[in-house]
Formats: structure tokens, sequence, C-alpha cells
């Protein structure tokens, strides 16, 4: 009989979802049950769209109060010493109700592991793991590529990493056991797609500039982006056709497609085939949109990233070899001229994207519940060195 997993999303944007969605397909091929919740929803009436509508406003408004609030509530902290056990605040005032929630959601059976793939939802199984009134393990998925402290509670079990940096970090600022694994992306993107559906994409863009390599441009999954209009027309003059993803912003679709020479998409959904069908990626948040472009070959470029976490992801995404961080329109334009053209610059970064997928994070969270009995981890009493290596496989690898 197969065990039972609860998966703890937010619906900020598209990539928290999409992970777990993954997630539950892996699980659940697996002969496992999953139940799926937002983490927004276990709060008081109101609060999680509230919550939504102020992060989407400021943003896409006032980047500048974003990246305010970033640097005085997510930039790490290394702890101070034993009298601080933990690396992040627990005081939010929307943990506690979400925990509370959370806590009644699960009285009836008990699973076995919670999974966080949202930042808040890892205070929450944190705070209920700390308190002792989750007696599964926590595991946190970090979906970003720069870990911040609200990723961070040093109750969850295990956190899942998509890169050894990022594992290292998660263990240096004190959030415990962390496992380098690799971005959690479906199947579809590590695989070349059927050519004729990438040939529906090659054809269209072939007929409306001929000979020009297409570059994505995504914004996510909200359309949000700095001065796109701008950056596709400098694509175009550079020789390029850009072709921007403007998610289920019409707005921004409507925007774009006056931009001559530009091809403007709404929802795409075979994103697969249309990045088989480009150059390369040029993206601002270091989210999911990349680390599916890693996992298929599309080199990637990150050029005016939103702020706070975007910016912070970008810069771990180039320390890593992973990508190229314009800061300019020259770099930029630099940039797409070493990677979309086929020669070692280009192999290098497709090989380095491709070998960041190391292990599959079901895995994982299957040994995870199966070392872990119903009380304290299994490695909660081992040295540093075990429980902050990176590195370190898990049983079986």
């Amino acid at each position: 009989m197969g065990g039972r997993f609860v998966i703890l999303s937010a619906g900020m944007g598209a990539g928290h979802h999409a992970v777990a969605g993954e997630l539950s397909h892996r699980l659940t091929g697996r002969g496992h049950r999953v139940a799926t919740l937002d983490v927004l929803d276990l709060l008081p009436a109101g609060t999680g769209a509230a919550l939504r509508g102020f992060y989407a406003a400021t943003i896409r408004y006032t980047p500048a109060l974003y990246e305010a609030i970033y640097r005085a509530y997510f930039v790490p902290r290394p702890p101070a010493g034993p009298g601080r056990p933990h690396p992040g605040p627990d005081t939010s005032p929307v943990v506690a109700p979400a925990a509370r929630e959370l806590r009644r959601r699960l009285a009836g059976e008990r699973p076995d592991a919670v999974l966080a793939t949202f930042h808040l939802a890892a205070q929450v199984t944190g705070r209920l793991r700390d308190a002792g009134a989750l007696s599964c393990p926590s595991i946190v998925v970090v979906t970003d590529f720069a870990v911040h402290r609200q990723w961070l509670h040093p109750a969850n079990d295990l956190h899942l990493c998509p890169t050894r940096q990022t594992a290292e970090d998660v263990g240096r600022l004190g959030g415990g056991a962390a496992e380098a694994v690799g971005p959690v992306v479906p199947a579809a993107f590590h695989a070349p797609p059927d050519p004729a559906r990438t040939a529906r994409f090659a054809r269209r863009f072939a007929a409306l500039a001929p000979g020009r390599t297409p570059v994505l441009l995504s914004s996510g999954a909200w359309g949000v982006a700095s001065h796109l209009a701008r950056t596709a027309a400098l694509l175009r003059d550079g020789g390029y056709l850009p072709v921007v993803m403007c998610g289920r912003s019409r707005s921004l679709r409507r925007r774009l497609g006056r931009v001559r020479g530009t091809v403007a998409l709404g929802w795409v959904a075979d994103v697969p085939a249309l990045m088989a069908a480009a150059g390369a990626l040029v993206e601002n948040a270091a989210g999911q949109t990349a680390a599916q472009a890693l996992a298929a070959g599309l080199p990637v470029v990150t050029h005016r990233p939103i702020p706070g976490h975007g910016a912070a992801g970008a810069r771990r995404m180039a320390e890593a070899g992973l990508s190229a961080l314009a800061d300019g329109p020259a770099d930029l334009l630099r940039a797409l001229a070493d990677l979309t053209c086929d020669g070692p610059v280009r192999q290098a970064r497709i090989a380095a994207g491709r070998d960041l997928f190391r292990a599959d994070a079901a895995d994982a969270v299957l040994a995870a519940a199966d070392r872990t009995d119903g009380g304290s981890p299994a490695w909660r009493d081992t040295g540093p060195r075990e429980q902050r290596d990176g590195s370190r496989r898990l049983p079986g690898r």
C-alpha cells in the first residue's frame, strides 16, 4: 500500500504550483496518495488574496519597495550562535494562523511527509515540527537558486535544493540538512520533443523573420518585466527575432504586439517545443522558466531581473556557471552572440545546465520518509559535515 503525502504550495505566480504539480505526478506515479494545499488558503478569509495582490502590485509598480522589504525580511543572516536557534523570523503574523489551520486539516490522518514548495509554507511546517505538532517529516523543496532566510527553519527535516551552492548555503545559514537534487521540472523538458511539434513554431518564426534566430523573452505567469518593449526592440535591431512569452497578461501581449518585428505570445501550453525552436532564453526572475530551459538545453541569459529574489537568484545562477547575467544592452547582445552560435561556449553552458539534474526529488522525499521515525529525524544528531554537505547523496544513490 502506498503512502500519503501533503504538498503545501502557494499561488504566487505559477512556479510554486508547477513544482508541486510535478512532485505530485511523480509520487502518484509510484502508487502514493498526494493532497496539495495552497498555504494562502489556510489564512483567515481574504488574507491570502490580499498578500497575493500586494506582492503582484509591488513587483509590478513599486519595485523599490519590494527590494526594501526583501532586504529587511528576506536577506539571509548567518546564525549568531546557540542563543539564536532560528535562522529566520518565525514571528510573521500569518505563520501562526496558517499553522493552526494546517494542524487542523492534518488531524484526521497522519501523512508520511509534508512537503513545502513556498517559503511561507516552510515556516509553517517548521513551526509545527518545532512544537511537536507535526509527527511526520517536513521537507522543504527550495525553488529559488538563491536561498533567503524565509526558506530556513531548522526544525524542518530536509531541504531539497536546485544546486550544490544552494544546499551549502542552507547549511551555512543554519537551515539544517540539505541535499542538491536539481530543480523539479517535468520529464518533457529533459528529452527532445516530437519534431512535428517543434516544426510548428519553427515554421511560424521562419515565415515572420527568415534567417533570424528566435530568442525567447520570459516575463513569468503574471507578465512582469522592466522595459520589455525596449529589450525586444534591442534584439530585433541586433538581428534576432524576439519572441515574448507574456504569460496571462493580455495587456502586455497587446503592448508587445505593437513592437515591430516582435512575436508576442499568450499562455503557451507546449513550452518544451517552443524552447526547442529557440536559440536562447532571456529571463528576469531565475525562476521556473529558467529551470525548464536548463533542462531543455536552452542557454539562459538574465537581463533586468526583478528586484529581491529575482536579482539574487540571477547572481547565484551566473556564479554557478548556469547562465549569463547581462547588466546592460551591450552585455546582452554579447552574451547572445556567444550563446546562440553553436560553439564551445554554447555547448559548455548546455552541459552545465543538464548536469544540474542529478537526482529525482521524489526519490529523496521517499528516502527521507523511510528513514525518519514519528519523532525526531534520524540525522538530527549527526555531525555538522553530514548535515551540511550539499554533495552528500541519499542512501542508495
